[in-house]
């Protein structure tokens, strides 16, 4: 009797005994190594596109693609093998007594403090490379915290999605070899890069990727941004002869000359171009996030259920 009360834990004493065994695998077995990894990808990317991010409609564009694939690429690789690399010991500790809640719970409480860490590695790296952030805020009047709660809420849904999918296969080499295709998935539909019609464009609606871009955009201002491709495509153009005339020469030169003919061209082009999705309105950004927090409880829910069944599994 005395053993069966030692075995059969409370939910909530499971919990904090397995986390306390993730801290120390965090400290003893080297799993810290995915917070400098956050920051040399940061690092990377800030090199590459951080100059136009929240500037230029192609720099947020692209930017704000990139800043999602740092957060899909740090949640993934966080927990793709955390569950199926101890499968066995979760099926042998659940016949005597593991609630699979608390052992998730554990899981996502770690998680979160992973992602929080990444997300303020990021931000530093961003403030050290001069990135610039937007001057307005929708919700905490500081647009570096508001920016940050997005990369936090889908770093963590990608997260979330690989412990999902770390509960649902039997090895460390099924969930390696499923990541690459995840993380293309979400790149591909995230509705925001590529162009895509129709049912794919339906699917995006199902992805981390779309809600983190539109998340970025929106709080960037991205409607408000010059557009610099037209004026750049006219420069190069700008010694093109048609029948013995440079047309686009004498029109770069009379916008070029002023530059406040030039802010208006580029804000005119960006007028042209502007997206009703990545409106500057609080409920837009609220709907993103409603959606990652949505999905972080989906995959969840996912994960414990899949591991109830544990004792099935005769593999």
């Amino acid at each position: 009797m005395e053993n069966k009360k030692t075995r059969h834990k409370g939910r909530f004493s499971q919990t904090f005994i397995y986390l306390g065994k993730l801290f120390r695998m965090f400290v003893f077995q080297n799993d810290w190594k995915v917070l400098p990894m956050a920051a040399i990808i940061a690092g990377l990317v800030c090199y590459v596109i951080g100059a136009n991010l929240f500037k230029t409609m192609e720099g947020t564009a692209m930017g704000t693609f990139a800043v999602s694939c740092i957060c899909i690429w740090n949640g993934f690789f966080n927990s793709i093998q955390v569950v199926c690399r101890e499968r066995a010991i979760v099926k042998r500790e659940h016949r005597s007594g593991l609630h699979i809640s608390s052992y998730i719970m554990a899981h996502m409480i770690y998680q979160a403090f992973l992602c929080l860490c990444q997300t303020l590695i990021t931000l530093i790296v961003f403030r050290v490379t001069n990135v610039t952030f937007p001057e307005k805020s929708l919700v905490t009047g500081w647009s570096v915290i508001d920016i940050g709660i997005t990369v936090f809420l889908v770093t963590y849904c990608a997260d979330m999605m690989a412990l999902m999918i770390s509960s649902l296969v039997h090895s460390t080499t099924t969930a390696m070899t499923i990541m690459p295709f995840l993380l293309i998935f979400q790149l591909v539909f995230s509705g925001g890069f590529f162009s895509l019609e129709g049912f794919a464009m339906k699917i995006t609606d199902f992805t981390i990727t779309k809600w983190g871009l539109r998340a970025l955009c929106t709080q960037g201002d991205y409607n408000s941004l010059p557009m610099v491709a037209i004026w750049s495509s006219l420069i190069k153009m700008e010694n093109l002869e048609i029948l013995g005339v440079k047309p686009i020469h004498e029109i770069a030169k009379f916008i070029y000359g002023n530059e406040d003919y030039l802010n208006a061209f580029t804000l005119g082009c960006g007028s042209l171009n502007q997206k009703p999705e990545y409106a500057f309105s609080l409920e837009s950004l609220l709907q993103c996030w409603g959606f990652l927090l949505l999905f972080i409880i989906i995959y969840a829910s996912i994960a414990v259920i899949s591991l109830e069944l544990i004792d099935r599994d005769r593999r």
